[in-house]
């Protein structure tokens, strides 16, 4: 077998008759906390551990229902935690996955797609998709970072495609590319025609040439956005809506992300704030670095402190959180945008009206521009 030829049995299809049959059900993944102990724990294993030949000394999170060809700590969201020791490199790698990345301990630095990214502790930025990067700790501590990846999506699809030796020229190589598709010999004149009412026709040379939208890679420095976000305690308890900024990609558009697949948001929770019930097809997943609280998911609660990683919200489960005596903060990552792509965002803020299919339909609001009056009037 090689890459490119396969052996593989002959198969034949088969009918499933559905005539009369009731709608098929989802499996629930139940919420679950990966505790500040167990994180820590599993660090002090790894660090314990004789350097790889890649340098990735790593651990999977994963859900006690997830597949074995697709790990996730979600049904789509991949979470790595990895461990780098002073002095220490992985060697560079790409994959077809979009990441975001999060240090939890100590700092370094990332090579991403030929940026230098340096990072510290609450530290976040994205990698674009079969992007070269590779890790550095140049530090004289332990660097710990979590990775959230669309991985298992790909992998349940059978097209995750990972390159652990990629070329070291493999910039100029695309580079090089984009200079041949700007060759007007190359440029297709045929363009596209409407068969009426909006249905239009595309021919083949546009379809294989779409348009590129840039991605880079981004930084978002855990100082500066804190400095932003502690703004949003003025609010007070009577805002109806959740205290947080999500860090935004440009290039994800009006789907509304950190990469094409995920948002990435950090929360301020005051002290003893209860946010309203409310659901969503998207899963999200809460790393609590600060403060303490509960979240209740389908009637049940669930308790957790800082230095917890929780699936917090299962899609379309039920849910809300609460802090206790101080300040929570939290990073949120959320499959939002690939649901918005999809078209499948249904949002229930409130539970006594309808769902809205975002995207499509009008959103929600708040109250917060009522809110700033009051503000600036004090």
């Amino acid at each position: 077998m090689s890459e490119l030829r396969m052996n593989s049995d002959s198969a034949k299809a088969r009918f499933i008759d559905r005539t009369g049959a009731a709608p098929e059900t989802n499996q629930f993944w139940t919420p679950v906390v990966i505790t500040r102990e167990e994180i820590e724990a599993e660090v002090e294993r790894l660090a314990n551990l004789p350097i790889s030949a890649d340098g990735r000394r790593q651990s999977l999170i994963v859900h006690p229902l997830a597949p074995q060809a697709a790990p996730g700590l979600a049904p789509g969201i991949r979470v790595t935690l990895s461990v780098l020791k002073p002095g220490e490199r992985t060697r560079p790698f790409r994959h077809n996955a979009t990441e975001v990345n999060f240090c939890i301990t100590g700092s370094g630095h990332t090579v991403v797609g030929g940026k230098r990214i340096a990072f510290r502790q609450y530290d976040v930025w994205n990698h674009p998709s079969y992007t070269t990067y590779c890790h550095v700790n140049d530090s004289d501590a332990l660097q710990v970072r979590l990775t959230y990846s669309n991985t298992p999506l790909l992998q349940h699809l059978q097209v995750y495609i990972v390159d652990d030796s990629p070329p070291p020229d493999a910039v100029a190589a695309a580079e090089q590319k984009d200079e041949e598709h700007d060759d007007p010999r190359r440029t297709s004149p045929y363009g596209m025609f409407d068969l009426g009412d909006g249905a239009l026709m595309m021919p083949y040379e546009k379809l294989i040439n779409p348009p590129v939208v840039e991605s880079r890679p981004l930084h978002w420095p855990w100082k500066k956005v804190k400095q932003e976000l502690d703004k949003l305690e003025a609010l007070g308890k009577d805002y109806a809506g959740r205290r947080l900024y999500m860090m935004y990609n440009p290039a994800t558009g009006r789907t509304h992300g950190c990469t094409p697949n995920f948002f990435a948001t950090m929360t301020i929770r005051p002290p003893k704030i209860v946010d309203r019930p409310h659901r969503h097809v998207s899963a999200a997943i809460n790393y609590y670095f600060q403060g303490s609280g509960y979240s209740t998911v389908e009637g049940r609660r669930y308790e957790w402190e800082a230095g917890d990683l929780m699936l917090s919200a299962p899609g379309w489960a039920v849910h809300n959180h609460a802090s206790k005596e101080e300040d929570v903060y939290e990073l949120t990552i959320q499959d939002q945008p690939l649901h918005l792509a999809l078209g499948s965002l249904l949002w229930h803020e409130d539970l006594r009206s309808e769902p809205r299919l975002l995207g499509l339909s009008k959103g929600f609001a708040t109250n917060r521009a009522g809110l700033a009056e009051v503000v600036s009037r004090k």
